[in-house]
C-alpha cells in the first residue's frame, strides 16, 4: 500500500481538471489540495450556484496562488442539466485531463429524478454515467498529449451490504417503496463499481478508476433517514470518521498517481481492493452496464 500525502501530487501545469459535488467535503478538499499543483483551471460542478460561489470565494481567500476555479453548474438528477453542464464545459475548453466523479446523495428520503428513475440511483449512477459519456471524447483527444488522463468514479464501501437481488430494473423506475433507503444507497454504490469496472473493460485510451475513501467526516449523512441509522452514523463519524483533509487523499490519489490502474478498485490510501462477491459477479456487471446504456440511448453517442 503507498505512502501519500498531499506532498506527492505532481505539478499538474496546463491541466484541466473537473470535480462534481466541489462546494463542500471530499469534493471541496480535492479541489483545495489539487489547486496548490499549478492546474490550468478546475471547474466545481454542483447544483446551487450560492454554495458554489461561496466555495470558490474560500479557496481563493484560503490560497490566493492557488489555480482559478470557476463554477459549473450541474444537477446529477437531470440529464438535460448533465448535458448542458457538459456543452457548457466543452464551450470553454479544447481538453481535459482528469474528471472527479464525486457528488452523490446518500440515504435520502424517497423521490424520482427528471426522467423518473429513483432518487439515488439517478444521482449517483445514471447522472455520472452521462455525464462521463459526454466528455470522454475530449478525455480521449487529451490523453493523446497526456497518457495519465483518468476518470475517478467515487464508491463506496456500503456496497456490501448491497442486497442480494440487487438489480430490480423495473424497480429503478419507481422510488422504491419497497425497499429501505439503506438498501436503495446501497444498491447505486454496487452499481458505481459495476459501471466504472464495465466501462474500464472497454475503454482504452483513459483511465477508468473506481475509488472509496472509507469512512470521512463529512456532511453527506446529514440527509440520510432511518431512525436507528442516523444516531449510529453521528456516533461512528464523531469516533472513527478520518479528518476529510486526509479521507480526500484516497480520491487524490486515484486521480494523479502514476501508479493508478484502469478498471482497479482502491480503497485508503491506494491499496487495491476486490470488493464484495457481487462485485465480482462478471455476470451481473454486465447486465448492470447494459441496462445503463439503454437509458442513455438519445442523450450520447455511444460505441459500447
Amino acid at each position: 500500500m503507498p505512502t501519500f500525502s498531499s506532498h506527492d501530487i505532481p505539478d499538474l501545469r496546463h491541466q484541466v481538471i473537473i470535480v462534481t459535488g466541489g462546494n463542500v467535503g471530499l469534493g471541496y478538499e480535492t479541489i483545495r489540495q489539487l489547486s496548490l499543483h499549478n492546474p490550468a483551471r478546475i471547474y466545481l460542478a454542483a447544483r446551487s450556484k450560492d454554495k458554489a460561489t461561496k466555495a470558490i470565494k474560500d479557496l481563493q481567500e484560503g490560497n490566493p496562488k492557488g489555480a482559478d476555479v470557476h463554477f459549473l453548474q450541474l444537477d446529477l438528477a437531470s440529464f438535460e442539466s448533465v448535458k448542458a453542464a457538459a456543452a457548457n464545459f466543452l464551450s470553454r475548453e479544447s481538453r481535459l485531463d482528469i474528471l472527479v466523479n464525486n457528488a452523490g446523495i446518500m440515504m435520502t428520503p424517497e423521490g424520482l429524478t427528471k426522467e423518473g428513475y429513483e432518487i439515488q440511483f439517478g444521482t449517483n449512477v445514471l447522472g455520472p454515467a452521462l455525464f462521463t459519456q459526454l466528455l470522454l471524447p475530449t478525455l480521449r483527444q487529451t490523453a493523446k498529449a497526456n497518457p495519465q488522463t483518468r476518470v475517478v468514479m467515487l464508491g463506496s464501501a456500503a456496497h456490501v451490504r448491497a442486497p442480494s437481488d440487487v438489480y430490480k430494473f423495473d424497480e429503478l423506475r419507481t422510488t422504491g417503496s419497497s425497499r429501505h433507503t439503506t438498501q436503495r444507497y446501497t444498491t447505486s454504490k454496487l452499481a458505481d463499481l459495476h459501471y466504472a469496472k464495465a466501462l474500464a473493460e472497454r475503454e482504452t485510451e483513459v483511465k477508468i478508476i473506481p475509488v472509496h475513501p472509507g469512512m470521512v467526516a463529512t456532511n453527506l449523512h446529514h440527509a440520510s433517514t432511518g431512525t436507528f441509522l442516523k444516531p449510529f452514523l453521528y456516533t461512528a463519524g464523531f469516533l472513527f470518521a478520518t479528518p476529510v483533509e486526509k479521507g480526500a487523499l484516497s480520491q487524490i490519489w486515484a486521480a494523479v498517481s502514476p501508479d493508478a490502474k484502469s478498471g482497479q478498485y482502491y480503497g485508503p490510501i491506494g491499496k487495491a481492493e476486490s470488493g464484495s462477491k457481487l462485485a465480482q459477479d462478471h455476470g451481473l456487471q454486465e447486465k448492470l452496464f447494459k441496462w445503463v446504456q439503454d437509458q442513455l440511448v438519445g442523450h450520447v453517442e455511444t460505441a459500447y
